[in-house]
């Protein structure tokens, strides 16, 4: 199923919506920019090398979160997985790299900003014309009302703040591991999970493939998305233990975010509609 628009108009201009759009298309195109001109170095992959053997001789770091023999697996496990194209350096510099995140130190192509910022920056890179067209949708038709219901500035702090708990999640099932995670799918779908909240009984104007037609159906917000985050889990299930592909816990962790912070985030004269229909059906009926 592939959502087209709401049928929910917003009552003021999406100026962060908008916004997160021109800068992810502009991240995008300078990516595309840099790929053709990318400075490559033979020998990042023996300086990757070098790097895990050198920390795996420090003395360790203690953490109750991040033990030393997590620490020497993870390290043991970086060089070489992760094999740097041509194309990709940029995105492997800023994308977010859980073994690298965990153990503190950058492996080459290193970035001149501290690490924890790639929980940032990597909000806003994409594998592909399909990935960031995908995720430009879905902010798109879901962003403008949200925002609506928050404002501005709390809405981007939601935004923000629902990416950073996506990565965290995604880092908590594969910690050592060394693919790049990058997109900002695990942002939007706190917004999708906000939505869910606050217009469940909105109606999504969907095309859904029916044999070999397709067909324009209006879907209501609350099964459209509700199946939406049930995929997910059911995908990220079949997907433990893999290495790459889809970062299907990061949308499992956006969206459970995004479920609890639409509360303090919401302006308060917006209810929080399937909260305030569910707790209507508990009450008993006199």
């Amino acid at each position: 199923m592939i959502p087209l628009r709401d049928t929910l108009p917003s009552r003021r201009f999406p100026v962060i919506t908008i916004a997160l759009i021109i800068l992810n298309l502009l991240v995008f195109l300078y990516q595309g920019y840099l790929g053709t001109r990318a400075p490559l170095r033979e020998n990042w992959a023996q300086d990757r090398a070098a790097w895990a053997v050198e920390q795996l001789s420090e003395p360790p770091i203690f953490s109750p979160f991040y033990p030393y023999a997590t620490r020497q697996r993870l390290l043991s496990s970086m060089p070489n997985v992760y094999d740097i194209g041509q194309d990709d350096w940029f995105q492997t510099q800023y994308a977010l790299i859980p073994a690298e995140f965990l153990a503190r130190r950058d492996l080459p192509p290193a970035i001149p900003i501290p690490i924890w910022l790639t929980l940032l920056t990597s909000m806003f890179l994409h594998g592909g014309i399909l990935h960031l067209l995908g995720n430009m949708l879905y902010l798109w038709i879901f962003g403008d009302n949200v925002e609506d219901a928050m404002g501005s500035v709390r809405f981007l702090i939601f935004y923000l703040a629902c990416g950073i708990v996506a990565a965290f999640a995604q880092i908590a099932i594969g910690p050592s591991s060394s693919v790049p995670m990058l997109g900002a799918s695990g942002a939007i779908a706190g917004v999708l999970a906000a939505y869910f909240m606050l217009y469940p009984q909105s109606r999504i104007l969907t095309l859904v493939p029916l044999f070999f037609f397709l067909r324009l159906v209006a879907v209501p917000a609350v099964f459209l998305l509700g199946f939406w985050f049930l995929w997910q889990v059911i995908s990220g299930a079949g997907a433990l233990g893999n290495a790459g592909g889809v970062a299907f816990f990061a949308h499992i962790g956006g969206f459970l975010a995004g479920l609890v912070l639409v509360f303090p985030f919401r302006q308060r004269h917006v209810p929080v509609t399937l909260w305030r229909m569910l707790q209507n059906r508990r009450r008993p009926r006199v």
